[in-house]
């Protein structure tokens, strides 16, 4: 199936349907999520923030679990990419080993995000979502 923009035939005639589909947010929030746990710090919209926020939240009470279940149900989340040049610790090793018990006795509210300024591009307002 192409991934190019579709026609929509309606009553005021043809109108084109937007080409993100949930498929692709899907595997940006994914992405965003892995850079945020490698990085602990990316820059994004804030309409892209208050999506992303709720998933880090999510990954680090995950990590906080730290059994073979909740190991497994964040790797269907996280990227498997590594975190330093050497090739010797992955994302979700230091989601697990690193952030999980850095958030031991804290009960929510992992990340935050700061509104900065506008894009230049398209003036949209951009956020950095941070882990506190």
């Amino acid at each position: 199936m192409s991934s190019a923009r579709k026609n929509i035939h309606g009553k005021r005639g043809v109108k084109f349907k937007a080409g993100f589909t949930a498929a692709k947010k899907k595997n940006m929030m994914r992405n965003l999520a892995t850079e945020l746990i490698k990085y602990e710090r990316v820059t994004v919209t804030e309409k892209v923030a208050g999506d992303l926020k709720p998933l880090a939240d999510h990954l680090i009470t995950l990590a906080k679990a730290g059994d073979l279940h909740s190991r497994r149900q964040a790797a269907a989340i996280v990227r498997d990419i590594y975190v330093d040049d050497k090739q010797t610790q992955t994302v979700l090793q230091k989601l697990f080993s690193e952030i999980g018990p850095r958030y031991k006795d804290r009960k929510g509210g992992y990340t935050r995000a700061l509104k900065v300024d506008q894009r230049k591009g398209d003036n949209s307002p951009v956020c950095i979502v941070e882990l506190v």
